[in-house]
């Protein structure tokens, strides 16, 4: 069946376009200082609301670190913290596969939880599995952050990071993600990633959810 009404419809906004492109001359870009049109470069952003302070889990996976001694969430927490973050937990889980995967699906679900961060078990070894935990998880994944991570590494590690293996997405509209073990690389993620874009990223993956 055709829709006489909406054809009306888009009649009357086509002829509203035409005129608004003859009061301005036809321009539908911003005009920069040089006369050429400006374009928005951010891609697929968008202009969600991007929150001052995030609550953040930080988990770290590992088979023989506790609490007390966990220098790479310590390195995670402070980063976040003196940025002006909150971490509203910490935890320490072994190395399994579903340990890992039910206490990330577990934190996604938290009212105050707005991004998790693990570490540790994104490496090549058998009882590496944190990856293979959480990125079933994932409604969206984010490549680019393991693109990004693996790029700053080379300098320090070079042709090793081929076997690092963080990954970050989306988990029930909550960011996710997974560094490596050591502190450098926590410390390298938290501090030349995470504080620049954290708030930004978890602004997009909640728009969903407002």
């Amino acid at each position: 069946m055709v829709d006489f009404q909406s054809r009306d419809r888009k009649r009357t906004e086509d002829e509203t376009a035409e005129e608004s492109d003859a009061s301005t001359g036809g321009e539908s870009e911003t005009a920069d200082e040089d006369g050429e049109g400006s374009h928005d470069h951010d891609h697929d952003h968008g202009h969600g609301h991007v929150p001052d302070s995030v609550g953040v889990a930080v988990v770290t996976v590992s088979s023989s670190r506790s609490l007390d001694d966990d220098p790479s969430g310590d390195a995670i927490q402070s980063i976040l913290e003196d940025a002006g973050h909150e971490i509203v937990t910490r935890e320490v889980l072994r190395d399994d596969y579903d340990g890992v995967q039910s206490a990330v699906d577990a934190l996604a679900g938290r009212g105050d939880v707005d991004a998790i961060v693990t570490t540790g078990g994104t490496g090549v070894t058998p009882d590496d599995v944190t990856v293979e935990a959480v990125e079933p998880l994932f409604d969206k994944s984010l490549p680019g952050f393991g693109e990004l991570f693996r790029r700053k590494s080379v300098e320090e590690i070079g042709t090793r990071v081929v076997a690092t293996r963080a990954t970050a997405g989306v988990v029930d509209g909550v960011l996710t993600v997974c560094l490596p073990g050591s502190e450098n690389a926590a410390r390298l993620g938290a501090d030349e990633i995470l504080t620049a874009e954290l708030p930004h990223l978890v602004g997009l993956a909640t728009r969903g959810n407002e």
